[in-house]
């Protein structure tokens, strides 16, 4: 995808679009947590400046162009957005460093990184330091409003945590976001649409067959970062694949691998790895399902 570097303004406006999109889960976000979203992402956005700002000059390359396409933000408001609210204030600037100098301009910058940048920095962090990454604070109650939405969504969510309850809001928030974006034509609904219906597909059947031990389908497409990893991770235009067909593959092994991770493995939400392996195959699948008419 070296090709996005060719055109900056249309790469600084799709950027845009896809910052304005992440509004509403930002806000949400506060609303829920409080201060402790926007205080990662000034933390992120800063470090993620700083950093591309150094790398550029060390690499000989102008600055200003690659900062005002905007990628270098919008890494650090997905990062931001995946971390702990409380986390300590050096473990995002790490995050974000490694996601900027490693994880991007080390492969070349914007258009020849293979893996999501802000991924790569949260799976790091997730591995090198899993006490401080499981710290979430309770969530706020804002303004003493109930939060049952059991009549809204037709489901008994009585037995829900006042977290789990958080949870479904704050990805309903970027559900419209992301749903904002495909009708901008920003992103192609195939990762989403596949992704969540992968995970609904597998939710389903395992929960069909044990109740008692696995969580109903809601609880995976509303919990975590689920509609955030579906719309904006998933389908970073750098790192997935460039045919619709190789896209519905995409999301498709991404859902797949979110549910097996997240039931089965150690992290609970297991977007960043999924993402990160399927970034690995994204190639091979472009390279077996392009065609003419792809």
């Amino acid at each position: 995808m070296s090709s996005l570097t060719h055109n900056p303004t249309s790469v600084s406006a799709m950027m845009r679009t896809v910052i304005y999109a992440l509004m509403p889960g930002i806000g949400v976000s506060l609303w829920v947590y409080g201060w402790g979203p926007l205080i990662n992402i000034a933390i992120t956005v800063t470090g993620a400046l700083v950093a591309e700002t150094v790398v550029l000059m060390l690499r000989q390359r102008p600055a200003l162009p690659a900062l005002g396409d905007y990628s270098a933000t919008i890494t650090a408001l997905i990062l931001a957005l995946v971390l702990p609210p409380l986390l300590p204030w050096w473990l995002p600037i790490i995050g974000i460093v490694f996601a900027i100098v490693v994880a991007k301009h080390l492969y070349g910058g914007l258009g020849y990184n293979p893996f999501n940048p802000a991924m790569a920095g949260y799976a790091l962090l997730l591995i090198a330091f899993p006490d401080e990454m499981a710290r979430w604070p309770e969530p706020l109650t804002p303004w003493g409003i109930s939060l049952d939405f059991s009549e809204t969504l037709g489901t008994d969510l009585s037995t829900l945590s006042l977290e789990g309850r958080h949870a479904i809001i704050v990805n309903i928030a970027f559900l419209v976001g992301g749903l904002w974006l495909i009708s901008k034509r920003i992103i192609s609904w195939h990762i989403p649409v596949a992704m969540l219906a992968s995970i609904t597909l597998l939710a389903t059947i395992f929960w069909l067959w044990s109740p008692s031990l696995y969580p109903a389908p809601l609880t995976h497409l509303f919990g975590g970062a689920t509609m955030l990893g579906a719309f904006f991770i998933a389908t970073d235009p750098v790192t997935t694949c460039t045919t619709n067909r190789g896209r519905l593959w995409f999301g498709m092994g991404s859902g797949i691998l979110f549910y097996m991770i997240s039931s089965f493995g150690g992290y609970p939400d297991a977007i960043a790895f999924a993402v990160l392996i399927m970034n690995m195959a994204a190639p091979t699948i472009d390279r077996y399902s392009a065609t003419p008419h792809a």
